[in-house]
């Protein structure tokens, strides 16, 4: 209608504007990175726990050794000290000047005595395969001990019974089960003795495990020998201290007797392990015969197997009954 106004159209309230998120502070962004990097660290903590314990976990404690030895497990299981060495070592025949020695009557003689066997039968093998004549010494004890000399004997290698003695240092250093100690009887050191000698039936001689302690007491040194003469059994002194009193108390039982004149490999350094050699070979060729002794090494192996070849015109390898003699 004229005269009437147009009625304006209402104006729309502008949107509200929305606020710009709330930044968050630098003191709350330091806090989330910390937070982040701990869990970081955690994260890698434990991928690297789950990594040990299915790939770097240690084995299982081996089994038992009567176990071990019926199943055929290959495995060899820890494997007791070797020895200790004395540390004084007096050489009992020392190698002669060139103008002392006697004139030769054949080759030298020389024992080698493969110590501490029981416990490696690959090893044994191995030493074995070089083709020289050694003597097996055998520890009464070692989970593989019967397999071994039932393997020596099938490939004529003599043994012996490594006895374990006691030390200067037990009980903080331990020659193994069923150790000749001096705090024994007469009647536990006897029993014990011959049950190791029984182990092993098949044993020409005995030499010592360890030892420098009870090799310096007569009276049961007395004891020990007493058997050992009665069993026909010879007594290799590996002369692990320099106050030993094997060779008197073994004069009394006019005993067949021999002493260890080099320690050929209780360094395992290849130049060391030469050097003793060629100083077992001097020592033989000044008094006629001399005794080595070496441990089951896969270093003492590898250069026996280098180096036996080259001294088979100097001296001839012998098993270790063959330089033994009446004490005294």
């Amino acid at each position: 209608m004229a005269g009437k106004s147009k009625k304006k159209p209402a104006r729309k309230k502008p949107a509200a504007r929305r606020k710009p998120p709330k930044r968050p502070s630098l003191g709350n962004q330091l806090l989330r990175v910390g937070i982040g990097f701990l869990l970081l660290i955690a994260l890698v903590v434990a991928a690297g726990y789950l990594l040990y314990l299915f790939f770097g976990r240690p084995a299982s404690p081996p089994a038992p050794p009567a176990a071990r030895q019926q199943t055929g497990e290959a495995a060899a299981p820890e494997l007791p000290p070797f020895e200790v060495y004395p540390d004084r070592d007096r050489p009992v025949r020392p190698p002669l000047p060139e103008d002392k020695i006697p004139p030769a009557v054949g080759l030298p003689q020389v024992a080698l005595i493969l110590d501490d066997l029981g416990y490696d039968r690959r090893m044994a093998q191995r030493f074995i395969r070089i083709g020289v004549p050694m003597t097996f010494s055998i520890l009464p004890n070692g989970p593989f001990s019967k397999n071994i000399a039932d393997m020596a004997d099938q490939q004529g290698v003599e043994i012996m019974v490594h006895m374990p003695m006691e030390p200067n240092e037990f009980p903080d250093i331990d020659p193994g089960p069923g150790a000749l100690l001096t705090t024994m009887d007469a009647n536990e050191l006897i029993r014990q003795l011959n049950e190791h000698l029984d182990a092993l039936p098949t044993a020409r001689g005995v030499n010592n495990h360890m030892g420098s302690k009870m090799t310096t007491r007569a009276e049961q040194l007395y004891q020990i020998f007493s058997v050992l003469k009665k069993r026909e059994l010879y007594f290799i002194d590996s002369r692990t201290t320099a106050e030993t009193i094997c060779q008197p108390s073994a004069r009394l039982f006019q005993l067949r007797f021999g002493q260890r004149d080099v320690f050929v490999d209780h360094v395992e350094e290849p130049e060391f392990i030469r050097k003793q050699l060629r100083h077992l070979i001097k020592t033989a060729e000044s008094h006629g015969e001399a005794i080595g002794i070496i441990h089951p090494h896969s270093l003492t192996a590898q250069i026996l197997e280098e180096s036996l070849p080259a001294l088979k015109d100097r001296v001839r390898w012998v098993p270790a009954s063959e330089v033994v003699h009446p004490a005294g």
